[in-house]
């Protein structure tokens, strides 16, 4: 983002071999407490049309998510943006929260990231503006079709297996914060606030909210067979503000 003329460079050759409108996605910076989006903008409005669309991520690089995201920030640039347009994203885990950052500022869209991770159904609650208290079994056939779609992809060999879990896995990091609709007592769930341990309304339920990456391989095995000797997983992607304990 600080690099004006690689990034120019780095536009100017794909927008000339692209048959496809190109997007530009940024952070609000890269130093916390420094943004600079808002001046890469400006810079991005000289090319005229060689970018379709901008998203902003409304964090710095460093700041990951210690902090919530600044959404005034991102009504700032998208203002600063026209004609381009710029989608919106962070913090969005409800048909709420999206109602009310489309309702609240001048995006033309939202992008929705680790929401979709923590809960894939949030685009069909979007669409039909309700809450789906999905149940466990159900939540387990979509962990069932991500396999699917991993083996169809890598195969079914030992390879394609592991490499199949592994991605799985990374996933269930994620997909393990989610609090069932059912047991909340004030909707919606928030992002950026962790859970509190809790029994599920089954054992599956309270198997798929664990945050030991045990209880993860232990779920890929339901679905992808034991685990070859000696395994062991640690995720990449462990959010600052919401570090969970492993093994």
């Amino acid at each position: 983002m600080n690099r004006a003329k690689k990034l120019d460079e780095i536009v100017y050759g794909m927008s000339s071999v692209l048959d496809v409108p190109l997007t530009l996605k940024m952070r609000a910076g890269i130093k916390e407490g420094k943004t600079i989006a808002k001046q890469v903008i400006e810079q991005v409005k000289k090319w005229g049309d060689r970018v379709a669309l901008i998203t902003l991520h409304p964090r710095s690089r460093e700041q990951r998510y210690t902090k919530l995201a600044d959404w005034d920030y991102v009504e700032e640039c998208a203002r600063a943006a026209l004609p381009i347009p710029l989608f919106g994203s962070g913090d969005i885990l409800s048909f709420e929260e999206a109602n009310l950052r489309r309702a609240q500022s001048s995006v033309s869209g939202l992008m929705i990231a680790r929401g979709a991770l923590i809960k894939p159904w949030i685009f069909t609650e979007i669409k039909e503006q309700r809450h789906w208290d999905i149940s466990s079994s159900e939540r387990m056939d979509i962990l069932r079709k991500y396999v699917h779609y991993g083996l169809d992809h890598w195969g079914s060999d030992t390879e394609g297996v592991e490499r199949t879990r592994r991605f799985f896995l990374e996933w269930l990091s994620f997909l393990h914060r989610y609090i069932p609709v059912g047991l909340l007592e004030v909707l919606p769930q928030k992002i950026n606030e962790r859970p509190p341990p809790y029994y599920g309304r089954d054992d599956l339920e309270t198997l798929m909210s664990s945050p030991f990456c045990a209880d993860w391989i232990k779920i890929s095995e339901m679905l992808l067979g034991p685990t070859p000797e000696g395994f062991s997983f640690l995720p990449k992607h462990k959010a600052n503000a919401y570090a969970a304990g492993a093994t």
